[in-house]
């Protein structure tokens, strides 16, 4: 599923309009976003949360050159199953 047949499932689901549900998906993913992008974690109940892992810098290589190079420090989302998401994938394979 990509984010063209959230919009259509929601729209569906909802007699909401396509820009109507368009505009909810966009909100729902910016705040998301935005709440990453400040260093928040997210928390869907039952489905997963998204935080942010903060790594450190270090000095390394260039394997093709050999050449020692600094690799800044870094910021990289994640995202983390739910419970309830496991038990519900697991037992639709079954």
């Amino acid at each position: 599923m990509n984010k063209a047949d959230l919009i259509e499932t929601l729209c569906k689901e909802t007699e909401l309009t396509k820009n109507n549900a368009q505009r909810i998906v966009d909100i729902f993913f910016d705040e998301i976003t935005q709440a990453l992008a400040n260093g928040d974690r997210v928390e869907i109940r039952g489905l997963c949360s998204f935080y942010v892992k903060k790594y450190k810098g270090y000095s390394g290589r260039n394997p093709k050159t050999g050449e020692l190079l600094e690799v800044k420090s870094k910021k990289l989302p994640f995202f983390k199953c739910g419970q309830e998401l496991k038990k519900r994938v697991d037992h639709q394979e079954r």
